[in-house]
């Protein structure tokens, strides 16, 4: 949990050069921070493309029962191709874990979700499922 003031906490959004949508969250996820970011993953994936996240949850304190509800609601909608989560916590883990196994149950497709602690580790898995899906192919977790 972080111990982040709510002048400190933040919500930052960004697609990178290299197709990827990175976020920073900086203190509590609360429902209109995930609405800001529902609302980023669906006009990511309006021109049809998976998109790739790169979550760095490093600074994030917790996350609201409203703020699951919007996420786990909101995701379903959008393409997902993957999720590489940076410094998760034991409990953002669990919670992490709970809605992707939610949105593949509802969605019937994949939703893959890995969990990092470097970021360039993390960028890199997302960057080799990139290729793999622009090969064709359906890339390993």
């Amino acid at each position: 949990m972080s111990d982040l003031g709510t002048e400190d906490a933040s919500l930052d959004v960004r697609e990178e050069p290299d197709g990827i949508l990175r976020l920073e969250i900086h203190g509590e996820l609360t429902e209109d921070r995930a609405r800001a970011l529902v609302a980023a993953l669906q006009r990511a994936s309006e021109g049809g493309r998976d998109v790739l996240l790169l979550a760095d949850v490093r600074r994030m304190g917790s996350m609201l029962a409203p703020a699951r509800k919007v996420a786990a609601d909101g995701v379903r909608s959008a393409r997902i191709g993957a999720v590489a989560i940076i410094g998760a916590s034991f409990s953002l883990r669990v919670i992490a874990a709970l809605i992707a196994k939610g949105v593949q149950m509802l969605t019937s497709q994949p939703y893959p979700q890995q969990f990092f602690e470097a970021e360039g580790e993390a960028r890199a898995w997302l960057l080799a499922r990139r290729d793999a899906l622009r090969a064709g192919r359906r890339p390993g977790t």
